[in-house]
């Protein structure tokens, strides 16, 4: 799985290999629907603090692109957020294709 990263600031910046590490392991069971992972965080108000820092994650998958964001107070919470949500979204889209087996068989009074 491709995983890129993309950040202007700095402190989110020190977070690539956390994040890139983070999106592998919950995608691990995942990788052969998903070949291609964008993550992108930004700071969506500047220094002024606050619930603002933003995890936006982009997956590609064969169906489609689906896309992912969270906001909270630090990046490492914005990150944790949007990768569990990202899983469970594929995974219940992966649930909602297949068929649930509804024949039922007769049983015979004996």
């Amino acid at each position: 799985m491709q995983v890129i990263f993309e950040s202007r600031h700095p402190a989110a910046a020190e977070l690539r290999e956390v994040a890139i590490e983070r999106v592998r392991f919950a995608m691990r069971r995942l990788t052969w629907l998903v070949p291609r992972a964008k993550v992108q965080l930004a700071d969506t108000n500047g220094p002024r603090g606050g619930a603002d820092k933003l995890c936006q994650i982009e997956l590609m998958t064969a169906t489609g692109m689906v896309v992912i964001s969270s906001t909270a107070k630090d990046w490492r919470g914005a990150l944790d957020a949007s990768v569990q949500r990202a899983a469970r979204v594929l995974v219940r889209g992966m649930q909602r294709q297949r068929k649930p087996d509804r024949s039922y068989r007769m049983v015979a009074d004996a």
